[in-house]
């Protein structure tokens, strides 16, 4: 799984913080393997837009083999706090997703077998 980080102008990169968001991430996802080909990871600091959920915010789009991209977000008062949140989103969305499937191609299987 490729992990590709984007962050904007307020948010100061460094090798720490590259090295947190992959851990954070290929945790959260690990136990879909090759399913998901890319994890794009975007952060920003919204200084100027005051939010109640927070100022951090972390957008992660995954990359999933059969499927349209999937993209979740997360706003915290620390950027650590919204990698974490994210990424917990973006593990509940992909099961889901991948769940989905999964149920359609086994209902497809079985409507073919009726069938016969």
């Amino acid at each position: 799984m490729q992990i590709i980080i984007h962050a904007d102008k307020t948010i100061e990169r460094h090798a720490g913080l590259d090295e947190h968001v992959q851990t954070v991430v290929k945790n959260a996802l690990q136990r879909f393997g090759e399913q998901i080909n890319r994890v794009e990871v975007h952060l920003s600091d919204n200084l100027v837009q005051k939010s109640a959920d927070g100022d951090n915010r972390c957008m992660l789009e995954a990359r999933v083999t059969g499927l349209q991209p999937i993209a979740v977000s997360d706003h915290a008062a620390t950027l650590h706090q919204a990698i974490a949140g994210a990424a917990e989103k973006l593990k509940r969305a992909v099961d889901s997703a991948l769940g989905r499937l999964q149920d359609k191609r086994h209902n497809g299987v079985a409507i073919e077998a009726d069938a016969e």
